[in-house]
């Protein structure tokens, strides 16, 4: 099994309170920037990386909101995935009832 690391553009998909107010994180695949066969390797670079993509101080996050704030422009993050990055998440719009 291999695991990847790969960069996303993401941000959370909100409805407004007449659709019940429901909202769910989604992403757009940037690059993939390590493959491991090591789920603990892969972790501990997604971990750092993130560290240093999150800050709001300087790289792709800069001046951005903070992720859950309704003003949120979305942030880029680092997320691991067996065998296969996906282009984009999730595969279909949840469906709430």
């Amino acid at each position: 099994m291999t695991y990847l690391v790969g960069v996303y553009d993401c941000a959370q998909q909100f409805g407004g309170p007449e659709e019940g107010g429901w909202w769910y994180d989604s992403g757009d695949l940037v690059r993939v920037v390590g493959v491991y066969h090591s789920h603990d390797k892969a972790m501990d670079h997604c971990c750092k990386l993130n560290q240093r993509l999150r800050s709001r101080v300087f790289g792709p996050n800069k001046g951005k909101h903070e992720y859950t704030s309704v003003v949120s422009e979305g942030e880029v993050s680092a997320m691991v995935w067996e065998n296969r990055a996906p282009e984009h998440f999730p595969n279909r719009r949840p469906h709430y009832e």
